[in-house]
């Protein structure tokens, strides 16, 4: 539990998997902290059973006024659409940061609206599950994932809102990432949202494929071949084919030309391993996709 609370009273919109597990974190490491969750009516009385938040506002203007951090942790769209009234209902010294997955929209956004007063500061916590919800959602969900921050070090240095949410997310175990809009938007579209489209792509070959007509068997009968023969790697592969199309949707919308660069950088790769399939020139993309692998692997620097 830490001594210091940079943000004593915290409005948490969106009580989902993202925000609810934000609201864990929070009141976790932080004793005597007050969050106020802004949801649906029952998902917010979800967020209240579960100990997330220690109070529930009826309307937007509510939860936000007199918070000294609102945290956005609505779809890109409602994001988007949320920002008017937050900037007016907003303390002048508040920070107001968002958690979408797509920074570029949202920051373009909230120019047009906090020009005076609170601060809007960018944010992504590339953190998830492939199952979205409060029932999902746990404190310990940030610990060790990268936090993209979209400011400098400067300007972190320069206003102490920016370096208090920093902390903050140290705090709760994240990894803040200083980069801008544009830099983010590109690295996530082949860090994260191509590794989505690949997993749906490769659902979509499997299940193209699948024998339906193999009912020898009992334990053929409904999944037939190739998929009565898959292991755990192929599970491991499709994990994030788990998630839903509506957590997707807006992020597919606001990224697509960097998502449609690393879809085409993909096909080049797949074409030239495809020419490869005979040669030993193929022992180098091995050598490299374990280099890679072993990279990940390694465990995060403080």
């Amino acid at each position: 539990m830490a001594d210091t609370i940079p943000f004593r009273r915290i409005a948490v919109l969106g009580t989902g998997l993202i925000g609810g597990s934000f609201a864990l974190a929070v009141r976790k490491s932080f004793l005597g902290v007050t969050v106020v969750g802004f949801d649906r009516p029952e998902t917010a009385a979800k967020a209240l059973a579960r100990g997330a938040v220690t109070e529930t506002a009826n309307d937007l203007a509510t939860a936000v006024r007199s918070a000294n951090l609102v945290y956005i942790a609505l779809p890109i769209a409602a994001t988007i659409e949320a920002l008017p009234a937050i900037a007016a209902a907003a303390a002048p010294n508040a920070l107001v940061t968002d958690a979408g997955s797509t920074k570029s929209v949202i920051c373009r956004a909230a120019q047009q609206h906090f020009k005076t007063g609170a601060r809007f500061l960018g944010g992504h916590p590339m953190a998830g599950k492939e199952h979205s919800g409060i029932d999902h959602a746990n404190a310990e969900l940030f610990r060790e994932a990268p936090y993209a921050i979209i400011a400098t070090e400067s300007e972190a240095a320069a206003d102490p809102r920016i370096k208090s949410f920093a902390d903050l997310v140290s705090l709760i175990g994240g990894k803040p990432v200083y980069t801008d809009a544009d830099t983010h938007d590109w690295a996530v579209g082949i860090v994260s949202h191509l590794p989505q489209l690949v997993a749906v792509a490769l659902a979509r070959v499997v299940q193209d494929e699948r024998d339906q007509d193999e009912t020898d068997q009992d334990e053929t009968e409904e999944t037939g071949l190739p998929v009565s023969l898959a292991g755990q790697g192929l599970r491991d592969t499709l994990r994030l084919a788990g998630s839903p199309y509506n957590v997707w949707r807006d992020v597919l919308l606001t990224n697509t030309d960097n998502i449609s660069r690393a879809l085409d950088r993909l096909a080049q790769a797949i074409d030239y391993l495809r020419t490869q399939l005979s040669s030993k020139e193929i022992e180098q993309e091995f050598r490299t996709a374990n280099d890679l692998y072993k990279l990940l692997r390694q465990p995060k620097s403080s």
